[in-house]
């Protein structure tokens, strides 16, 4: 956003303007350039943040993109033409002029730890376990045998966490003597909890460590004490539940869920979804709130929302009633969820302090996606080591209560913390390592290493439209030799996601699409390709990703399918930051192909000129269905009057899948025919010059 507190030259500019401007008149005026016709017209020159900043219009325009998108700049349609949009400062960006707080709270600015360095006294300890941790690098080995009795990993993308958090477990165990029965490890997943499980039972001795999500962990402590809690038998929530109490809710205010959902949806949130994932969405998103606000430990009240356009407001108390609602209900009717079992426990355990189950170690996982409530949690647990590992470039759900802070500012809550980065990502090779790392350059975090030195299939792909993004995709799937399993294609949004499937459903390529409300599988072959939403894929990996949409209207996502969820006043974390850690989370799944592709004019502005530098290194490729299909028609009657001539049959000049891959790649020269599918050296030496002629 800027040097320092340059993006409040923008606030107090927009306030002084005395009527009403969009974004090009707003830029020109802090830029100072008084041949402006309204400027001069206004006599805008005469106003005291008149060329207040020496910016480029892209510059400006990022900085006020970022103020819009953490609220401190609101949008709004003109009554008389809606799609004129005019730029107003919002309440939080008035009292942010009064009393400035956001540039002091930018994580780049509050990262104040050092890494431990691994000294020779370290690797002479390390060479007395011998055999036990030979396999790992240095990093690895000190965060498996610290003694300090707080530790925190900041264990990067593919740095191999899960194996040091298991490590040390069995650590703890051979060579501390350490209880396995006072050793708890959490995690956020159940299926992270699974793998866990799965790899400690292979280890002798490790059965009787206990491996629990938040909720699990909760849930057994709550079902073992219900009556003590509650006074009588409450179970946890289940969908048919759910969705009885929503239609409950709506009928006491007159509603039924077609007309609520057509309320609470945009038209254009609408489009592609069916009438069952709206429902399930809306669903979603009432029971979400009422267990953010349950978190905060906050009545929900319609002050807790912001940047609520008018249009809006029923939504807004719609949505109050619903969860008031739900809130008498699961309390009359014995039902508790996911919040409910975190903060029973808390409450239980204050009143029953003898009750707390005794861990001599607690291990975290996904620290940097912990919250306020689950670190009360831990600390009335009281364990006297705590060992947490995490990555704050991944920290992606501040937007559900997750605070970035607890892994940043780990070393202020335990003074004498041990921190240790690992660094060493065995996953992607170093182009992509060198790129991710480009990407996430201003939290000022310790840049990744790579382990594998080859460099990658990287490319930025611009289209002129979205199908022909999406012809090129799946072109490029279908001429791949890899598996499909180790193929992803990501996006930041349901609705591109949902475009690309329906077309490969209807081409019958199989594929499993994962989203934030569903995950389904349409298998119509052997072999199924990964489509999903960022947030839902984090933790996987793939040989070849595809991330579509790099425009920047979805980076950073100027919307979402969850319009209550953009109104909840969170004034923690910094969303275009957090959009930007998505970014790097999407990237960083590839080990070694990746393509960022893009429709339209511009592509995202978090892919600055450092990355586009890498991404240049391979010539960058310009792909349109209609040139594809005129370059394949001539490639094609090229090969038939080959064919004819030498009387041979036309696929033994080029098969099809040639042919495809020539008119997707459109090599320029010999040296680029060579990775053309099929085209080995006789044949380019052959019929390499013909092929260039008929391309260009």
């Amino acid at each position: 956003m800027g040097a320092e507190n340059d993006y409040l030259f923008v606030l107090k500019g927009l306030s002084e303007i005395p009527f009403n401007v969009g974004k090009t008149l707003l830029i020109e005026f802090l830029q100072g350039k008084e041949k402006n016709n309204s400027v001069n017209k206004h006599k805008l020159f005469k106003l005291d943040n008149f060329g207040c900043l020496a910016y480029s219009q892209n510059e400006l325009s990022q900085i006020i993109d970022s103020l819009i998108l953490n609220n401190f700049i609101r949008k709004k349609g003109l009554p008389h033409n809606k799609f004129m949009k005019i730029l107003e400062v919002t309440e939080k960006g008035l009292n942010e002029i009064l009393d400035p707080q956001f540039h002091k709270n930018k994580l780049c600015n509050n990262y104040i730890y050092e890494d431990s360095k691994v000294t020779k006294e370290d690797k002479e300890i390390f060479k007395s376990f011998g055999d036990f941790l030979e396999k790992y690098n240095d990093e690895q080995k000190k965060s498996i045998v610290s003694s300090k009795e707080k530790v925190l990993c900041i264990a990067g993308a593919g740095s191999g966490k899960t194996t040091v958090l298991t490590k040390r477990i069995e650590y703890l165990v051979k060579y501390k003597s350490v209880n396995p029965e006072k050793i708890l490890a959490i995690t956020f997943t159940k299926k992270a909890r699974k793998e866990m499980i799965s790899r400690l039972n292979k280890i002798h001795g490790m059965n009787s460590v206990s491996i629990e999500t938040f909720n699990s962990f909760c849930e057994k402590i709550l079902r073992n004490n219900s009556f003590e809690v509650y006074g009588k038998e409450v179970r946890v929530i289940n969908y048919r539940d759910k969705f009885k109490i929503l239609l409950q809710a709506l009928r006491s205010v007159n509603l039924d869920l077609k007309r609520a959902i057509n309320m609470y949806f945009t038209y254009v949130q609408r489009q592609g979804k069916t009438e069952e994932l709206l429902s399930n969405i809306f669903l979603s998103d009432c029971f979400f709130i009422r267990d953010y606000f349950k978190f905060k430990n906050k009545k929900i009240t319609r002050s807790e929302f912001e940047n609520v356009e008018i249009k809006h407001e029923s939504t807004v108390a719609l949505i109050i009633k619903i969860v008031d609602y739900i809130n008498i209900f699961m309390v009359e009717n014995g039902l508790r969820d996911f919040a409910d079992q975190l903060l029973d426990t808390i409450d239980f355990f204050t009143k029953n302090p003898s009750k707390i189950p005794l861990f001599d170690h607690v291990l975290v996982d996904e620290y940097q996606d912990v919250n306020s409530t689950q670190i009360k949690f831990m600390d009335i647990l009281g364990s006297k080591n705590i060992f947490g590992v995490g990555d704050p470039r991944q920290s992606i759900y501040g937007w559900r209560g997750s605070d970035i802070r607890y892994i940043l500012n780990f070393n202020e809550k335990y003074k004498d913390a041990e921190i240790i980065s690992l660094k060493t990502n065995y996953r992607s090779s170093k182009t992509i390592v060198d790129l991710v790392n480009l990407s996430i350059k201003r939290m000022k975090l310790p840049d990744l290493e790579p382990f594998n030195q080859e460099k990658s299939d990287l490319r930025l792909l611009h289209f002129d439209t979205e199908d022909a993004e999406f012809e090129f995709v799946i072109q490029s799937i279908l001429n791949s030799d890899l598996n499909r399993n180790d193929i992803f294609v990501l996006a930041r949004t349901n609705r591109q996601l949902n475009r690309l499937s329906e077309i490969m459903k209807a081409r019958e390529i199989s594929y499993v699409l994962r989203s934030d409300e569903v995950r389904k599988t349409v298998e119509v072959s052997e072999g199924q390709i990964t489509l999903a939403t960022v947030h839902a894929i984090k933790g996987l990996e793939a040989e070849m990703v595809f991330l579509i949409g790099c425009t920047a209207n979805n980076y950073p996502c100027r919307g979402s399918d969850h319009p209550i969820i953009d109104m909840i006043k969170v004034d923690e974390y910094d969303k275009e930051e957090e959009e930007r850690r998505l970014f790097y989370v999407a990237m960083s799944r590839a080990k070694s192909k990746l393509f960022l592709t893009y429709a339209g004019k511009n592509h995202t502005y978090f892919i600055t000129d450092e990355m586009l530098s890498l991404l240049q290194e391979k010539p960058k490729v310009k792909f349109n269905i209609q040139d594809k299909g005129d370059v394949v028609s001539r490639l094609k009657e090229w090969r038939s009057d080959k064919a004819a001539t030498l009387k041979v049959p036309p696929y033994m000049i080029l098969n099809d899948r040639t042919i495809i891959d020539l008119g997707i790649k459109q090599p320029s020269n010999i040296t680029e025919l060579n990775d053309i599918f099929g085209l080995g050296p006789t044949k380019i030496m052959k019929y390499g010059e013909e092929i260039l002629d008929l391309l260009f």
